[in-house]
């Protein structure tokens, strides 16, 4: 690998004879590509090339050593640098070695040996670092599901642990968690971690499908099914086939239908909406919902063995506000992306924005972050982000939405508005948060007292 790679070494005297001594020295290594300099702005010029080493004389012409380490390691912060000096001077020595210079050579008739010894030593190291950290992404990509969801804290070691245990089977996997904290994430992860990763992955969101479509966008229909169905359709369950399939809010599916998707559980094969034929499945199950559906199962709203049928292994995703430094973790790679994706200059976020970011509730969760980071990367004047550019969503307080003389009806019609601006406009999930019939909100929509988008 060496041999493809050259390691570079620029030798910085204003000596002509002495960096002619040391380049004739090093060059016995054939692997060195050696380049000398007598003046410190030509070397400071050269520092796009990125070498991996260079050798510095402390008494030079047109800077002093220590202005010159100084640039090096602004801009090269990965080069070494070995200081070679006419003098003993130790309080000389210990400050550059503070100021990030690798050693401190004193000429004299030994200096090309120990700098030999010096480089050797610094080769090793680097070629070390590389295989350590190819090493590390290769495990990486192997092992870690950091890769689709970012976190570090207990919480979210809990929420790995979970994930890696459900891609190595195809056990059936239910995950919970608020609106926002990143459940299809979840599931997009445990199936490209697990056997099927070569597969179909497909996700269907049931709560935004129409009830009366549900069944054909599951299981597909014949031509001639009904009204408009002028050609077969396979359903999202065979487009699955051999992957796995994500059910999203599956809380919401009609009981109607709970039926159905228990006996394509249990027997392994689906019917198309107007077919008689039995189409067998291999599809690995993954659901996800917001509710509890235990509790679903006592109101009625779910059946008992469908819910016994889904919980397989599950997984609980934790509220963003119960993950302490994850905020931070997250809010930079947001911050990363979005000005990468965006071509703009790298931000970083001050103390007091960090601060600011720590002690938000997230009610939205990690959806909520992600919008609050590029808004502030948008608002921010320059490449640091301040308190002040970070724009939170604040609820209105209780005491002040109260003291407005309003009717009661008046007050439900903005209660409701408030919800369904906060929960994008998911009537039924509205709907389960105030505990009202979904038939209301649908009603106010149409007589033009709610705006949805």
């Amino acid at each position: 690998m060496m041999k493809n790679t050259p390691f570079k070494i620029f030798i910085l005297d204003d000596d002509v004879w002495y960096s002619e001594l040391l380049e004739y020295h090093l060059s016995s290594n054939p692997d060195y590509e050696l380049k000398k300099f007598h003046a410190a702005k030509d070397c400071i010029s050269s520092l796009y090339q990125r070498p991996n080493v260079i050798t510095l004389d402390y008494s030079l012409p047109d800077k002093t050593g220590a202005e010159v380490l100084k640039k090096i390691k602004e801009q090269n912060p990965d080069t070494q640098v070995v200081v070679i000096s006419g003098q003993e001077d130790v309080a000389t020595a210990v400050d550059l070695l503070k100021k990030g210079a690798y050693d401190y050579i004193v000429k004299d008739e030994d200096t090309p040996e120990r700098l030999w010894n010096t480089i050797n030593k610094i080769r090793e190291n680097d070629s070390l670092r590389k295989e350590i950290d190819q090493l590390r992404e290769e495990i990486g990509q192997k092992y870690d599901f950091t890769n689709f969801i970012t976190g570090t804290s207990d919480a979210m070691k809990r929420v790995y642990t979970m994930m890696d245990k459900a891609a190595k089977t195809n056990i059936t996997v239910s995950i919970n968690g608020e609106t926002g904290t990143g459940k299809e994430l979840v599931a997009k992860a445990i199936h490209y971690n697990s056997a099927r990763k070569k597969a179909p992955y497909v996700a269907v969101n049931v709560a935004a499908i129409p009830r009366e479509l549900i069944e054909s966008e599951l299981f597909g229909h014949e031509k001639g099914a009904f009204t408009g169905a002028a050609a077969r359709r396979l359903g999202r369950f065979e487009e699955a086939d051999k992957g796995t399939i994500f059910l999203d809010e599956i809380g919401e599916l009609d009981i109607s239908l709970q039926a159905k998707l228990l006996r394509v559980l249990q027997e392994k094969e689906i019917t198309r909406v107007g077919g008689n034929n039995l189409v067998p499945i291999d599809v690995r199950i993954i659901v996800a919902t917001h509710k509890n559906l235990a509790d679903e199962v006592k109101k009625g709203t779910f059946r008992e063995d469908l819910y016994y049928r889904l919980l397989g292994l599950p997984v609980q995703l934790p509220p963003l506000r119960e993950r302490g430094g994850d905020v931070l973790v997250l809010a930079k790679s947001f911050l990363d992306t979005f000005t990468k994706d965006n071509g703009v200059e790298k931000k970083s976020l001050s103390a007091g924005a960090q601060q600011k970011l720590l002690a938000h509730p997230y009610p939205g969760n990690v959806r909520e972050l992600k919008a609050v980071v590029e808004l502030a990367v948008v608002m921010a004047d320059d490449k640091v982000i301040q308190p002040d550019d970070i724009i939170l969503a604040v609820e209105p307080r209780e005491s002040n939405f109260l003291s407005q003389e309003k009717t009661l009806k008046a007050y439900t019609t903005d209660i409701i508005q408030r919800f369904l601006n906060k929960y994008s406009h998911n009537v039924l999930l509205v709907a389960d948060k105030l505990d009202i019939g979904k038939s209301t909100i649908y009603r106010m929509i149409q007589n033009n007292e709610l705006k949805v988008e």
